[in-house]
């Protein structure tokens, strides 16, 4: 009872930013799964396309992830990057639908993430000056609570229209609908007034000056972790590779988004009580599991497959929002957007040689060396984490 009533003690723009994300990944993960059936059944593209695809995509919108944090920082205004961010990305992933070649493909993705790298930095400065510090995890967690409930919305909505009959096409040109949604919400949000002069932020420098080593060290994990941490495309790919039918691959991505929407919160307020660090190697520790998992697991076993989906979903639920706490635990005031671009950046950025290694190893080695690499990778930085990069001395504030 006391954390419901956190929750509903929330500031409207949480509530409203939670909302805006909801109707995006609505349309967004509605689209999502069937990229990789799209790419492979109807444009007869592979894993390293599907890799190149997607690394492309996330590392040109990570570094505008840097520069729209810079700039909301030196403008102290992030509502319009945030509607700009939104708009581009809801009318992009749509025309996927009319895409005949796997560049075309490339190039609306590459729109996508865009617009997410656009909002992103902003969005996350916006929801951080919202709320009071002693918060921080538990309005981070319904903001990734609330958009993980997208994401179970959007498949079960793919697959119902799959199962209706509907073709590929036209369950991902039907994604316009909540993003025309999205837009007018995210036209409503209002910026909090500023609390007294904020100091001006040192000159952007790509040393980070300004920026605490603590921080830096954990970009420096973070990275680790990320280059294990390809798309998660190849996850669907690897479900359809062990022979779980096409409508029930959203499914899959349904349940695991459904156990992220209900940790989410509970474990992210966690967090302000026991510390930062702790949920995160959880989590981290999680996800090498996981990934163990779906390397080893024979083919012809969907109970087995949805139950490791579902595991997928504790590491989302006990990492999203507390890594995101943690930099606004690390972070100036002054320089908060550009330490969210700078970890927006990272965790971006290295997804490029993380997909492509991942889909070269997928392709040519197989599944388990790929997927063995990843967890090896997330093992690694799961200890580097508390041992160097941010010694675990007391619960708060990481």
């Amino acid at each position: 009872m006391t954390m419901f009533r956190a929750i509903l003690s929330l500031p409207r723009t949480v509530w409203l930013i939670g909302l805006i994300s909801l109707l995006n990944d609505s349309a967004s993960e509605m689209v999502y799964p069937l990229v990789p059936l799209y790419l492979t059944a109807v444009l007869m593209a592979g894993p390293r396309a599907l890799g190149l695809i997607e690394g492309i995509a996330e590392a040109t919108a990570s570094l505008l992830k840097l520069f729209s944090g810079v700039i909301v920082d030196r403008t102290q205004r992030a509502k319009p990057w945030v509607v700009g961010g939104y708009a581009l990305a809801g009318f992009a992933r749509p025309l996927i639908a009319f895409a005949t070649s796997w560049p075309a493909v490339a190039l609306l993705r590459f729109g996508d993430r865009v617009g997410k790298g656009l909002r992103s930095s902003p969005r996350d400065s916006l929801l951080a000056a919202s709320v009071d510090p002693g918060v921080r995890g538990l309005a981070f967690g319904l903001h990734r609570a609330m958009d993980n409930a997208g994401a179970v919305v959007g498949p079960l909505l793919a697959a119902l229209l799959l199962g209706l009959g509907w073709e590929l096409r036209e369950v991902i040109l039907f994604a316009a609908a909540p993003a025309v949604a999205c837009l007018i919400m995210a036209l409503l949000l209002r910026e909090p007034a500023p609390n007294g002069a904020r100091p001006t932020p040192p000159a952007f420098s790509w040393r980070l000056a300004g920026l605490p080593p603590a921080f830096k060290r954990y970009l420096v994990v973070l990275g680790l972790f990320t280059l294990g941490n390809s798309s998660n495309m190849f996850l669907l790919l690897r479900a359809q590779e062990l022979g779980l039918p096409q409508a029930q691959v959203p499914l899959a991505w349904a349940a695991m988004s459904l156990v992220a929407t209900l940790f989410s919160t509970p474990l992210s307020a966690l967090s302000d009580r026991v510390g930062r660090v702790r949920l995160i190697v959880a989590g981290w520790l999680a996800y090498g599991a996981f990934y163990l998992g779906l390397g080893l697991l024979p083919p012809g076993t969907p109970l087995a497959l949805f139950g490791l989906f579902a595991f997928y979903g504790t590491f989302m639920a006990a990492t999203e929002g507390v890594e995101k706490a943690l930099v606004a635990d690390l972070a100036p005031a002054a320089l908060r957007g550009t330490a969210f671009g700078w970890f927006n950046l990272i965790a971006g950025l290295v997804l490029l040689p993380a997909s492509l290694l991942f889909g070269a190893l997928y392709q040519g080695v197989g599944a388990l060396a790929a997927f063995g690499f990843s967890a090896a990778c997330a093992f690694a930085a799961a200890l580097l984490l508390p041992i160097w990069a941010l010694r675990v001395t007391q619960p708060a504030p990481y």
